[in-house]
């Protein structure tokens, strides 16, 4: 199955390079076999809550996207809350940390980790 680019999920400059540290960090950089996992999952103050992990093994529904060098992938459920979604990052005074521009989000929490569609 393939999606139109249009569809995608991607990755900010400032996110992916944080993406790429963490890897480091991991001891994984360099190692085409790992992606970064995003998901949506139930809980939270809105219902839904972001998940994102890396892995090394896809499975068979798995969507995948790659931005900026940067292999996304998720499942299928999650891409239908995560469709022309950009993960963020932002080392700013106001909260350090990943975040999802998400436009099919019709409200989210105050601390920013939660949605409802």
């Amino acid at each position: 199955m393939s999606i139109a680019v249009d569809n995608a999920i991607t990755v900010s400059d400032k996110a992916k390079k944080k993406v790429d540290a963490l890897m480091a960090d991991a001891g994984i950089a360099g190692d085409d076999s790992y992606f970064l996992r995003v998901s949506v999952v139930g809980g939270g103050c809105s219902g839904l809550t972001y998940k994102m992990d890396f892995d090394n093994e896809q499975k068979p529904m798995d969507q995948v996207f790659e931005d900026k060098g940067l292999k996304l992938v998720c499942d299928l459920k999650s891409f239908l809350y995560l469709v022309n979604t950009e993960l963020d990052f932002s080392d700013g005074l106001n909260g350090k940390g990943f975040y999802f521009n998400n436009p099919n989000a019709s409200r989210s929490c105050g601390c920013g980790e939660s949605f409802a569609v």
